[in-house]
């Protein structure tokens, strides 16, 4: 999946049917998957038939879910309106769990190699 594919995902995910937003959810996938391989995750890509970076599908859907978690959790803060430093709802255990099978299956798949 190229990023085009990716933000279109995205997009789906927040329930956003126009182009206003497309340069900051842009963004957010960039943050998201630099924020993904600072956790140690590696991501398998490759490239299409126009040079564009693709991503595995499991990879585009983790990157999906950390960029919506990104955008959801900028509306949280702001409602919030920072009273407390622990008005932040903290990242989704879903997407937690995701991150770290995501890793431990690739420090497995290293160790058996």
């Amino acid at each position: 999946m190229t990023l085009s594919d990716i933000l279109t995902m995205l997009k789906a995910n927040l329930e956003i049917m126009n182009t206003i937003k497309d340069a900051y959810l842009n963004n957010l996938i960039t943050v998201a998957i630099t924020e993904i391989q600072r956790e140690g995750i590696t991501f398998k890509t490759g490239l299409d038939s126009e040079n564009h970076v693709t991503y595995a599908v499991d990879d585009a859907n983790l990157i999906v879910m950390y960029g919506a978690y990104l955008y959801r959790n900028r509306v949280n803060d702001s409602e919030a309106g920072y009273k407390t430093a622990l008005a932040s709802t903290g990242m989704p255990r879903m997407l937690r769990y995701a991150l770290n099978n995501k890793l431990l299956s690739q420090k497995m798949g290293e160790s058996e190699s």
